[in-house]
């Protein structure tokens, strides 16, 4: 089988596509046939060599965070899956892999994944792995998004950042969007009441706001000043200046920034499978690249500038 892995730290010109084993479930695993994965920051800080500490440095490594496929077969103890079924889900992020998603075939623990949504294509739902249940855990469990509050996303055009403005507008929140002016028509679509220039557009120009969700990891402390009283922010990106104003936030005043691994089972790709169901929630897919062009998909993601997902149809 083919698979894409990462031979050594560097840029992404060290991905290579080889041919090696298919691999076997062991007992609670389930072997999927790989339809599709996207490309998500997560690779690409492996790949990078960021990320040492779980990946380790053993080469070769296995890349792609997330899948789209069919169950082929499953190990000992799994019951809930029969060979042939739809299923989306992730490789836990904190493990090493030399096999992960982007490849022909993956094992995984079967607590991670689930039923693919109906009624969207297996590129499309692999555009929402990560990126949908990302904004979900965000806006739902971490600031607790309630109808009616004002809401800012920063980053809005990116993967994570269309699926919070969808699910924010899904939610009830009056929503604003701040990303390039050439995604406006693009994000009100999905949702958005506003959307602002990110260039032209300065943090003391615009709120208060109930509830910041950040996907940029800069001026946070600048954007935490924009909060109403009791107001909550999150941020997916964990840069230095962005861990040192968490840091802050802890220590002065109520208006915290808050962070979090997205580490999605079951029960988190469940719900958001029904957001999809439902059309809260649509994919949306920037551009489709084959496994053998996954170093020219990990280029444009780090170029970024795009509005939704790259994705490898595998």
């Amino acid at each position: 089988m083919k698979a894409a892995q990462i031979t050594s730290f560097g840029a992404p010109d060290v991905l290579r596509v080889v041919e090696i084993d298919r691999p076997a479930p062991g007992a609670g695993e389930v072997l999927v046939r790989v339809e599709a994965a996207s490309v998500n920051g997560h690779d690409t800080i492996v790949r990078a060599g960021g990320l040492k500490m779980v990946s380790g440095r053993t080469f070769p490594i296995g890349v792609g965070l997330d899948f789209t496929g069919a169950v082929v077969t499953t190990g000992f103890g799994v019951e809930d899956y029969r060979a042939g079924d739809r299923v989306w889900g992730m490789v836990h992020p904190r493990q090493r892999h030399t096999v992960a998603g982007a490849a022909e075939y993956v094992v995984v623990a079967a607590d991670r994944i689930s039923p693919a949504p109906a009624g969207v294509s297996a590129v499309e739902a692999a555009s929402l792995v990560v990126a949908g249940s990302t904004a979900l855990i965000a806006l739902r469990d971490s600031v607790g998004l309630a109808e009616g509050e004002r809401v800012l996303v920063r980053g809005a055009a990116g993967g994570v950042g269309t699926a919070a403005v969808q699910l924010a507008h899904a939610m009830g929140g009056h929503v604003t969007a701040l990303a390039r002016d050439r995604h406006a028509e693009a994000l009100g679509a999905l949702g958005a009441d506003v959307v602002l220039d990110h260039s032209t557009t300065t943090p003391d120009q615009i709120g208060p706001f109930d509830v910041i969700v950040d996907t940029v990891g800069s001026e946070l402390a600048r954007y935490r000043r924009r909060l109403t009283k009791g107001g909550r922010m999150v941020t997916i990106a964990l840069s230095g200046p962005a861990l040192a104003a968490i840091a802050v936030s802890s220590v002065h005043g109520s208006r915290r920034i808050r962070t979090f691994s997205a580490n999605p089972g079951y029960a988190v790709l469940d719900d958001l499978a029904d957001h999809v169901t439902s059309g809260a929630l649509r994919p949306v897919v920037h551009s489709v690249y084959p496994l053998t062009d996954i170093a020219v998909a990990h280029e444009a993601f780090e170029r970024g500038g795009v509005l939704g997902k790259h994705v490898i149809a595998v």
